[in-house]
């Protein structure tokens, strides 16, 4: 009898033990779902990639919604059960649709080797025809994520996919490598300046090239049960960013914090038209993209600009007019994928910008209804072609056309009497461009530049918190120019694209120059809304690099920002030039050089000319109501 105890006591100890390392959510899923983990999809070239397939119990075909990563999906970290995947696929099971995930190639269990949006755009092809075949698919699949699950997503539909019905794409940004004005090369890159984003992610996700595999021969079942112990996760120590990206040459900037050896030491190499940019997972604006899709942007994050411009793009140059009216675009005032994380009183960085909730879920499953299960649903009937939010009045607003309809450019000149240096410089924003030029000057020193405070930004750490930050104790440096406008009798609404073309000599061969665009307060309070620059080695074009002459006057076109900001009656704009934000850029180090392999730079004067022979101007979209 005791014996038998003893064995009712161990078998319920090890019940206990199992349910503790189960979630609840597993279970749930379990219920509903048939669980098909680390299935190795092959690909045209023999090589497989690790995929978790969870569908509906039962013989009905069903629609896929496919998501493709380089992150971690595995169910199990350092010896724990991990949800989020879990609770995707259940979202998705529960309504009637297969959740498929997989791994990018050389990334975790996958085999092959990684390289950022460098992998052939043929293994998204190869996984939407091995989908479709499959006994329990419909033949239509759906593509959903953000950021880097998302940034694949344009190269691949490009390829015209018949299986491909839908596309969810979120922060999209470093999947654009040109689109019109923007030649970024997936974030990389903008105005020819590096963002220093991709140092930071790079470290932490970048694959050493002595990293540990799995052999070729190695079986599902085993990679089922090797999953529980072995994530293929790599425990990158923590970096103090904010010291960190100041190690200069920049190419050694990962070497320095004893970091993998991978991809970035060739990238950083790289010049904006590099034919490697156009070889890899990048999308360009000659290729063709006629899927219908759902594009979701944030005014905070890295890429706003160049993501709406490929939904214009898109809309603009689709096959036929049905391809064309299945675009639709939300624009939330968030950081980069932090959609669901408005509040009721949503604060992105220290400015409230008020309720921005939207419920993302009944939007995207309303769409992939719609478009992957042919429901005749209200969708198109309860949602506009363009979806924004305006800042300042804090409130959601709609349009056909982004910018909307009736927005008129505006052009407010620089203007001062040769002293705009900080806010309490006599730099103003006028109606007309000042007849006599009386240039403003500031010297630009790289092993001092103007540190980023807030700003559009993503992926760099502990170095810069994205949002909107009072810049007012910022232009109090000499080396940042303040152009205000009158106290507003009334508001305004800027919204659209934000273009900005400056007058500007210096006493280097190259240099750079940034931009911001300000709501300031009533009290004085100067909130950030987009910032720009310009690197005036290629303000000539991307495609050859073009040096300055000591003390000439060059007109400098600078990639344009973007926003939705109300200037209620009180407010001014106010516009800040520069030539370093850092390290949300790069520094440029002044001598003309390749700058990535630069350890010292050199101190230039560099000048902002306005009058009417140098017509300085930021053109802003104004909304007359």
């Amino acid at each position: 009898m005791r014996k038998l105890l003893n064995l009712v006591v161990c078998v319920m100890l090890t019940y206990a033990l199992s349910a503790q390392d189960t979630a609840a959510i597993y279970l749930k899923l379990q219920e509903i779902a048939i669980i098909d983990q680390k299935v190795m999809m092959p690909m045209r070239d023999g090589i497989r990639l690790a995929t978790d397939i969870y569908r509906p119990k039962g013989d009905q075909k069903v629609p896929i919604v496919f998501s493709k990563t380089p992150y971690q999906f595995n169910t199990w970290v350092d010896g724990k059960m991990t949800t989020r995947t879990l609770e995707e696929a259940y979202n998705a099971v529960s309504r009637g649709y297969a959740y498929v995930v997989q791994n990018e190639r050389g990334r975790y269990f996958s085999e092959g080797e990684w390289d950022i949006l460098g992998a052939p755009i043929t293994d998204g092809y190869d996984a939407f025809t091995w989908m479709a075949a499959q006994s329990w698919s419909n033949g239509k699949i759906g593509v959903i994520g953000c950021s880097s699950t998302a940034e694949w997503q344009m190269a691949v539909a490009s390829q015209n996919h018949p299986a491909l019905a839908a596309m969810v794409a979120q922060g999209y940004g470093a999947g654009i490598g040109r689109v019109g004005k923007f030649m970024e090369q997936g974030n990389w890159y903008r105005g020819g300046a590096g963002q220093m984003l991709f140092t930071a992610w790079l470290y932490g996700t970048q694959n050493d090239k002595f990293k540990p595999t799995f052999p070729k021969t190695v079986q599902q079942k085993d990679l089922q049960r090797l999953q529980r112990f072995y994530d293929m996760s790599t425990e990158m120590p923590r970096v103090d960013w904010s010291v960190g990206l100041r190690h200069l040459p920049i190419q050694d900037i990962i070497k320095n914090v004893k970091g993998q050896e991978g991809v970035y030491e060739d990238m950083i190499r790289r010049k904006p038209n590099d034919p490697k940019w156009f070889k890899g997972g990048l999308y360009h604006d000659n290729m063709p993209l006629n899927v219908p899709a759902y594009w979701f942007v944030s005014w905070y994050d890295v890429s706003s600009a160049p993501n709406i411009a490929l939904f214009n793009h898109v809309r603009n140059n689709a096959k036929d007019k049905a391809t064309a009216d299945n675009q639709y675009l939300v624009i939330a005032p968030v950081l980069h994928c932090s959609y669901k994380r408005a509040t009721e009183n949503t604060i992105v960085g220290e400015r409230s910008v008020g309720d921005a909730r939207l419920n993302y879920d009944e939007l995207t499953w309303g769409w992939f209804d719609l478009l992957l299960k042919g429901e005749q649903n209200d969708f198109k009937q309860k949602n506009p072609r363009v979806r924004y939010y305006t800042m300042g009045s804090n409130k959601w607003q709609q349009s056909e056309t982004f910018p909307p309809a009736g927005a008129e450019m505006q052009s407010f000149y620089l203007s001062s009497a040769g002293k705009a240096n900080t806010r309490n410089g006599d730099g103003q924003l006028t109606a007309t461009p000042p007849k006599e030029n009386k240039p403003d000057a500031f010297q630009y020193d790289p092993m001092n530049p103007v540190p980023s405070y807030g700003g559009n930004v993503c992926c760099t750490g502990n170095a810069v918190q994205g949002g909107s930050f009072d810049q007012s104790t910022m232009e109090l440096r000499e080396d940042i120019l303040v152009y205000t406008s009158d106290v507003l009798k009334e508001g305004v609404e800027v919204t659209g694209f934000i273009e900005s073309t400056l007058y500007v000599s210096s006493s280097g061969p190259d240099t750079d120059i940034t931009l911001k665009l300000i709501d300031v307060h009533p009290d004085g309070k100067a909130y950030n809304l987009d910032e720009t620059i310009q690197r005036l080695r290629y303000r000539e074009g991307y495609d050859k690099e073009v040096f300055m002459e000591k003390g000439k006057v060059y007109k400098v076109d600078l990639t344009p920002m973007v926003t939705s900001n109300y200037f209620a009656p009180g407010h001014r704009i106010r516009i800040e030039v520069s030539s370093s934000n850092f390290p949300r850029f790069d520094r440029n180090m002044n001598t003309g050089g390749n700058n990535y392999d630069e350890a010292t730079g050199i101190k230039v004067e560099n000048k902002i000319h306005h009058s009417t022979q140098y017509p300085s101007v930021i053109k802003l979209p104004m909304i007359k109501k």
